[in-house]
């Protein structure tokens, strides 16, 4: 095989070592080979453990040559944002306070993807407790966009996003509260899927707001989504939440034609105060989906604006209500803004609190109304390409909610809904940053946005992009 292991995607490095084209190993030392080169500019690892994820390549080596296959990732190397609990491990949730905190237990999504047969590289790096949308962090550093180092990778699955793209893992579980896995994919120019509320066991990943927390990947592709999708959906006894709902087949659906359906594009919020190049993206990606058979129509979609401020209300006060215990005992081990925004969640009285949970069926009710006619929604993850390191770095400034605010506008009304949003790499802007869109679905129907999003990327290579080592 040509071509660097680490470089291909999740599906075809799966069907490589199935088919003993390359070995577990092989696979294993070219992502430890593109760590050991990247991980000093980027900083998206937490953990990096070569040699126990060598023992364990070979260890998938062994038993393929003896007939024993785990599952559809034999022996497919990966790491995971440093919140999912793997017992035996540290999880730091990006954190002091968690710095030397050993699991006991192992998450379920986790333990369904080490159950398909994936090894372990180590941990990636977050964003504290998951709480800030840019990928700072002032206990381990910023990550580094590796399309361009002095940007951000966006959060709080910053490690997710940047590994993803500079090929050191082929896919990531990252968690979406208000946007925090489409963020990176659109910065980092990877594919991102947020799904719907329940549909991944949250059992075993850290809490950060009950009722808008979803687990979920990002990958190269639709198709790599799709797979790692259908290995972990279903229902938990461990998650009450966890839908029980049946499991479609994810992967035949990345394969059908987009031809006849019917996509919305919103005719406000979603596309207002958009930067020029953001403009002009979206313009060429609804382009290629009429040039692949989609029907294209505007959409009026209710007020989205209440819908950012509701989300934005329920994540402080269930955030807050977490952290109660540790904002009393160790209010000095947060970072600045972590701290500030949770103290924040405090001070909301609780009448809002049960208006906001009380308004949101019938926001989602008058939301399908608008979409009754279009399969799916497209629309800009965020306003903005990545803007830098240092411009996005406000801390608790007072500013900066309202720098937060206008990187998450178009992410958390989808997670207020509790809906399905795929996010993909759909161009580059004149500087050479990532620019991502996102299809937003209706409840549980993750196929059609992978239907979709497949069919562009077969349409496309912006998700084949690879950054350079400048």
């Amino acid at each position: 095989m040509s071509t660097e292991p680490a470089l291909l995607s999740l599906t075809a490095v799966a069907q490589a070592i199935a088919q003993k084209r390359l070995s577990s190993r092989e696979v294993t030392q070219s992502c430890l080979d593109r760590i050991a080169a990247w991980q000093p500019r980027l900083n998206a690892f937490m953990a990096i453990e070569a040699e126990a994820a060598l023992v364990a390549a070979d260890a998938a080596d062994a038993a393929l040559a003896k007939g024993k296959i785990s599952g559809p990732l034999h022996g497919v190397p990966l790491a995971h944002k440093d919140m999912y609990y793997d017992a035996g491990h540290v999880v730091t949730c990006g954190s002091k306070i968690r710095r030397d905190f050993v699991a006991t237990t192992t998450s379920t999504a986790l333990q369904r993807l080490k159950d398909a047969g994936t090894i372990r590289l180590g941990s990636l790096q977050m964003v504290e407790f998951a709480y800030g949308p840019t990928g700072h962090n002032s206990h381990y550093g910023a990550v580094h966009n590796p399309f361009a180092i002095d940007h951000i990778t966006g959060g709080s699955s910053s490690g997710s996003g940047s590994a993803v793209a500079a090929r050191l893992t082929f896919a990531a579980l990252g968690s979406d509260t208000g946007g925090s896995i489409r963020m990176p994919a659109h910065f980092c120019g990877v594919t991102g899927l947020k799904t719907t509320y329940g549909r991944i066991s949250r059992a075993g990943a850290m809490p950060l707001s009950q009722s808008l927390d979803t687990v979920g990947p990002l990958a190269r592709t639709a198709e790599d989504c799709a797979l790692l999708l259908g290995l972990m959906a279903g229902a938990d006894p461990a998650d009450p939440t966890a839908s029980a709902d049946p499991v479609p087949d994810y992967m035949t659906a990345t394969r059908e034609s987009i031809k006849g359906l019917t996509i919305g594009v919103p005719t406000a919020f979603y596309v207002d105060d958009l930067d020029p190049e953001v403009a002009k993206i979206l313009d060429e990606t609804i382009a290629v989906l009429k040039r692949e058979g989609a029907n294209v129509v505007t959409v009026e979609l209710p007020d989205q604006r209440q819908l950012t401020a509701a989300c934005q209300l329920v994540l402080a006060v269930e955030a807050a209500s977490f952290h109660k215990r540790w904002l009393i005992e160790r209010p000095g081990d947060y970072g600045p803004q972590v701290l500030m925004r949770l103290q924040n969640g405090l001070a909301i009285p609780g009448v809002s609190y049960l208006e906001a949970m009380r308004w949101r069926g019938p926001a989602l009710a008058a939301f399908n109304a608008a979409v009754a006619d279009v399969d799916a929604v497209i629309a800009p993850v965020a306003p903005v390409p990545a803007p830098t390191i240092a411009e996005s770095d406000v801390g608790n400034s007072p500013d900066a909610e309202s720098v937060i605010q206008r990187l998450t506008r178009f992410t958390r009304p989808i997670n207020y809904l509790g809906l399905p949003s795929l996010a993909i790499p759909a161009g580059f802007t004149n500087a050479g940053l990532p620019v991502g869109m996102q299809l937003i679905g209706r409840s549980f129907d993750e196929a059609m946005l992978l239907r979709i999003g497949a069919v562009f990327q077969r349409a496309t290579d912006f998700h084949d992009r690879v950054p350079k080592f400048a």
